[in-house]
């Protein structure tokens, strides 16, 4: 008699995961809390990602709030979750959709058909935005929208972009109730969240905004200029929202883009722009009448290429280890990176 699928209710089956899938070597992706590694459905045969996660308080947490937020066709869905023994520990083994369309950014740097565009990158922050406003409404906070999170199902031309990796993810049971860990990765940290201060679900509308920046130039709002993860000078920028939009990168771009990077960059949390404010803006509601000017993104993201990787890297092993304290952990200086952009960036910075 065949096996029958397991249950998709909200509760880990304990059926082993090993009667239903195939288990692989192939590493797709470090989350926070565990490894991906591909595996494939016997009944089906086809690719999925699975996420082995140590069983703990925190990762049913994770586990339910991806769960809960799987109906949205712009967050990477849960398929099964397993409550098994794997490397001699129980875990959770999640596994989800296969997003074999890489990341948000590699997909850019990669880019070769004509220049990246305005317009295109106007059809992103809608489809991120639908993501952030199902889980706001749903009163979720990611607490860590980055590139790194943001995946592609295919190929071109029937893309769609989603978000994963709920590590973590918070409920709010009320749009008031405030948050108070200080979970974040760098770049895209909102100034509130590095204070001891409460803060609430708008720090996702921050990194959205620095998502937003980089799409249109290429380089973030907020880096150290001595090549660490975090400096204090950083910490001050961001605190301070103090950042620009130089040319001659910025030199095209509509003024309707900075002007709501600017809302979502807005360092007091009750004047920054809401989800559904940035939905209902002209630039994302009318994304495809966006201009098609051409960006410097994938270009400068080409130049800067082996340092995001770097970046990336340090910042996930930083992530599974020590959370909060980055002010201790130091990745190559931009000199050892001879990363030409962020030079130059540092250059005008000190001048």
């Amino acid at each position: 008699m065949a096996l029958q699928q397991p249950t998709t209710e909200r509760s880990p089956t304990t059926e082993p995961v090993t009667d239903y899938y195939d288990i692989s070597d192939t590493v797709l992706g470090l989350g926070i809390n565990g490894k991906v590694v591909q595996c494939v459905e016997r009944r089906t045969g086809i690719k999925r990602a699975l996420k082995v996660l140590r069983d703990s308080t925190k990762a049913r947490r994770e586990v339910d709030l991806h769960w809960r937020a799987s109906g949205c066709i712009h967050i990477v869905a849960i398929v099964d979750v397993f409550d098994n023994t794997y490397g001699g520990h129980r875990c959770l083994l999640v596994v989800m959709e296969c997003m074999e369309g890489g990341e948000l950014f590699q997909r850019i740097q990669d880019h070769q058909d004509g220049a990246f565009t305005e317009r295109q990158a106007a059809e992103i922050m809608h489809s991120i935005c639908v993501a952030v406003r199902y889980l706001h409404e749903s009163n979720i906070a990611h607490r860590d929208i980055k590139p790194e999170n943001l995946l592609y199902t295919t190929a071109y031309p029937n893309a769609v972009l989603k978000l994963t990796d709920f590590g973590f993810a918070k409920e709010t049971h009320n749009a008031a109730e405030t948050l108070q860990t200080p979970c974040y990765t760098p770049y895209y940290v909102a100034p509130e969240v590095l204070g001891p201060d409460k803060y609430d679900k708008s720090c996702d509308i921050w990194s959205l905004g620095v998502v937003m920046y980089i799409l249109l130039c290429g380089f973030p709002p907020f880096y150290s200029n001595h090549g660490l993860a975090i400096s204090p000078g950083m910490k001050k920028r961001i605190r301070l929202g103090q950042y620009d939009f130089p040319d001659p990168e910025w030199l095209d771009v509509s003024k309707e883009a900075k002007n709501l990077i600017k809302g979502m960059l807005s360092v007091n949390p009750s004047e920054r722009l809401s989800i559904q404010q940035v939905m209902t803006s002209r630039w994302v509601s009318a994304h495809r009448q966006v201009p098609q000017t051409p960006l410097c993104t994938g270009r400068l993201l080409r130049e800067g290429g082996d340092t995001w990787v770097e970046v990336q890297d340090e910042m996930t092993r930083s992530l599974a280890t020590m959370r909060v304290d980055y002010d201790q952990v130091q990745i190559k200086t931009l000199d050892q990176s001879n990363n030409a952009l962020l030079n130059k960036r540092k250059n005008k910075a000190t001048a």
